[in-house]
C-alpha cells in the first residue's frame, strides 16, 4: 500500500466517521428511540399544552420513562394526551402529571408525580391529576394589566 492510498483510506474512514456521527445526531435530535422493552398506553387531559409536542420526553424523576403518542381534543375540546410509558412501571392511580419546560424556553415535556395509593394505573387509562402548562405570554399579559389598571 503506498503513501497516496493509505492517505485516501485515512479521508475515506474520517469521512465515514463524520457521516455516521451526523446519523446519530439526526436521530437523537428527531426524538427517535429503539426500545428493547414494552410500553403501555395511558391518557392525561390537560386545558393548555403550550407548545407540547408527540415524542416529546415523559420523565419521572429527571429519567425518561417514555413519550407522548399523540394529542387530540377531547368532547370538552379539552387536549387529550396519550402517552407510551414503560410497561416495568407500576404507576399509582393517584400519579399525576404536569406539562413543564426545559429551561427558561425550552422544550415542554411531562413529568410523573407518583402518589401514594396501591392499586395502579392499567393500560388505557387516565392520569386524573394534571398540570396544564404555564404560558409565559399569558403570565406577562395579566402583570401587565394589572400594573397598568392599579390606582395611584
Amino acid at each position: 500500500m503506498g503513501r497516496s492510498e493509505t492517505r485516501d483510506f485515512m479521508v475515506g474512514l474520517f469521512v465515514l466517521g463524520g457521516l455516521t456521527a451526523l446519523a446519530y445526531l439526526s436521530f437523537n435530535v428527531g426524538g427517535l428511540n429503539y426500545r428493547d422493552g414494552e410500553s403501555v398506553p395511558l391518557y392525561a387531559t390537560f386545558d393548555q399544552i403550550a407548545g407540547l409536542k408527540p415524542r416529546a420526553p415523559v420523565e419521572i424523576s429527571g429519567v425518561k420513562v417514555g413519550q407522548v403518542s399523540g394529542i387530540s381534543l377531547d368532547e370538552d375540546y379539552r387536549a387529550r394526551v396519550g402517552l407510551e410509558v414503560d410497561a416495568a412501571l407500576d404507576l399509582p392511580i393517584d400519579t399525576s402529571a404536569s406539562i413543564v419546560t426545559s429551561g427558561l424556553l425550552g422544550d415542554r415535556y411531562i413529568s410523573l408525580e407518583l402518589g401514594a395509593e396501591e392499586d395502579n394505573l392499567r393500560p388505557g387509562e387516565e392520569i386524573s391529576y394534571t398540570e396544564s402548562a404555564l404560558v409565559l405570554e399569558r403570565i406577562i399579559g395579566k402583570f401587565m394589566y394589572n400594573v397598568g389598571s392599579s390606582d395611584d
